[in-house]
């Protein structure tokens, strides 16, 4: 999967930033045996994708069904000893799964965090973390503890807006849905929402003075949506988004 985005990434137009997840779930061919895995990713895996610059990032998702904290460490640690930056799927089901690794081990991003405390919130906060809130997620798994955006917009994190598209507990595509799901369910503006979803994400992927927003010299990476405001992306909930699309100032679109 990795060797075919390298290949999209090359082909173009869009630009595609891949990050190495083997630490989602065990495979059903590794039951029984949890740390053969763990070591295989750490001493194996890692070292070949990042030999072979597949991936600039490596996650992993610490939770009861998942991976526990010192599993991930093991992955992650890995991962950053072969140069490769961190994310971690922290506290989605439970307090105390993984956001306090991510702060001590200095990860871009935290990404859930739908019941983390205002302490860990804190501990991200002085470790330069940035949270990665995915209401499509809590919404498609009919569950309703949305993160606490507006406690961390407070307290001055950068908070990153994304779909979590997935085919396990997020098929949503539409960040305009995602946008309107972080206004209605967790209290930002449809300026705070945008941003998220823009400037904020681009430089959770160490991009931000490349992307993400419009301005002198940067690439003309950018959307046009009809419409007569731009509040409208939040007020129509999931309405069809067609909009043009350019990458590096060329339409992309028929």
């Amino acid at each position: 999967m990795l060797r075919v985005l390298a290949r999209l990434d090359e082909e173009g137009p869009a630009r595609i930033v891949s990050t190495l997840l083997a630490a989602h779930t065990m495979p059903p061919e590794f039951a029984g045996r949890r740390e053969e895995y763990v070591r295989w990713i750490a001493d194996e895996l890692i070292p070949e994708v990042a030999a072979a610059r597949l991936a600039r990032f490596c996650d992993a998702f610490c939770d009861d069904h998942a991976f526990t904290e010192e599993e991930t460490r093991t992955v992650l640690t890995a991962a950053r000893r072969n140069g490769m930056r961190l994310r971690v799927h922290a506290e989605q089901f439970r307090p105390g799964t993984g956001a306090a690794l991510a702060a001590e081990l200095g990860a871009a991003t935290a990404d859930h965090l739908e019941t983390a405390t205002a302490e860990t919130l804190q501990r991200l906060r002085t470790a330069g973390v940035q949270p990665v809130l995915l209401p499509g997620s809590v919404f498609a798994l009919g569950r309703r503890n949305y993160p606490a955006a507006r406690t961390m917009v407070e307290m001055g994190l950068a908070l990153v807006l994304a779909t979590d598209f997935n085919p396990g507990s997020s098929p949503i595509a539409s960040m305009p849905f995602v946008v309107s799901l972080a206004c209605l369910e967790m209290g930002l503006s449809p300026a705070e929402a945008l941003t998220a979803g823009t400037i904020n994400a681009a430089w959770s992927l160490d991009m931000g003075n490349l992307v993400g927003s419009l301005e002198t010299g940067k690439q003309a990476d950018f959307l046009i949506h009809e419409g007569d405001d731009y509040r409208e992306l939040a007020y129509f909930i999931a309405a069809p988004a067609r909009p043009r699309v350019f990458v590096s100032g060329r339409e992309v679109t028929r």
